[in-house]
């Protein structure tokens, strides 16, 4: 029965990723191992799946039928099994997490670190990566989101908290060169460049305004990388835009002192989202909380 539910299981990944290489990848199997399941199920079954062509699968008739039956039942399974883990009261197995690179690192790995202590059969899969990814084909429980988050039926969404950008500069460098009283005064000085999508965000939106089209910002480093960019603030290179959660660290220091604090440039929500579910499991439920309680404080401390 294990084996025969492996099978379908196997099955359903292949036809979600278009190909074995990639169903492989994802279920961190051999392209080989996934091909012998595959065909074990067929000759089970005795009819062909996959019509099979140099340029990928396409089901078959039987296949496409067979595949509508098998979401059905694994979302039953899956129901099942998240029934009966919701009324656990310890979480247990492994909670898959996505977040974006660096508020990952910074705001949400310290706070859900924390949960392995608490729970002793909780294990954390945390993936960074600042791409949108597809919670469901990915096989993530949870992710969390900067900025709009688009309509979807099958997701489910609580806000975390928000960021906006603020401008900062080492205090040598404003000894230097001077503290800007207002965005005409921005004139003549360096910027260092959070530069990503090709536009420097930030500096782009400050210039895009009215009061900001004349203004002659001269910037010597564009980086894509946020850590480099406070890195190369501390280092007196020139005025910088950081998340307020990064550069919260900085200015408790003293390394970097806020400029023009009046002006908080993109303001962006922050989501935890996971799919819809008539049964949230345990493990997820708990991540959800913990990070509901913290991560407003998390945002403001840095």
């Amino acid at each position: 029965m294990n084996d025969r539910l492996t099978g379908i299981s196997t099955f359903v990944r292949v036809v979600e990723a278009g190909n074995f290489a990639q169903a492989a990848e994802r279920m961190h199997l051999t392209r080989s191992a996934v091909g012998k399941s595959i065909a074990r199920l067929e000759q089970r079954l005795g009819v062909l799946l996959f019509y099979r062509n140099t340029r990928g699968l396409t089901l078959t008739h039987e296949g496409q039928a067979y595949y509508d039956r098998c979401l059905r039942a694994l979302s039953e399974l899956d129901a099942a099994d998240a029934e009966i883990d919701s009324g656990r009261r310890q979480p247990q197995g492994t909670l898959r997490v996505s977040a974006p690179k660096l508020l990952g690192r910074h705001c949400i790995t310290p706070i859900l670190m924390a949960l392995l202590g608490r729970y002793p059969e909780l294990r954390l899969d945390i993936a960074f990566n600042d791409r949108v990814v597809d919670l469901v084909e990915d096989g993530f429980d949870l992710a969390i989101r900067i900025g709009p988050l688009a309509d979807s039926a099958n997701m489910v969404a609580r806000r975390l908290g928000g960021q906006y950008l603020m401008l900062c500069a080492a205090p040598a460098y404003l000894a230097a060169q001077g503290t800007p009283e207002d965005i005409a005064t921005l004139a003549g000085h360096t910027a260092i460049a959070y530069h990503r999508s090709g536009e420097d965000v930030g500096w782009r939106q400050l210039l895009a305004n009215a009061r900001g089209d004349d203004l002659n910002i001269n910037i010597r480093l564009r980086l894509d990388d946020l850590h480099s960019l406070a890195d190369a603030a501390v280092a007196a290179i020139g005025l910088v835009w950081l998340p307020n959660w990064l550069s919260a660290r900085y200015l408790r220091s003293g390394e970097l002192v806020p400029v023009l604090s009046q002006i908080h440039l993109l303001p962006s929500e922050i989501h935890a989202v996971w799919p819809h579910s008539r049964y949230l499991p345990a493990k997820t439920r708990a991540a959800i909380d913990v990070l509901l309680a913290q991560m407003p404080s998390q945002l403001q401390e840095g």
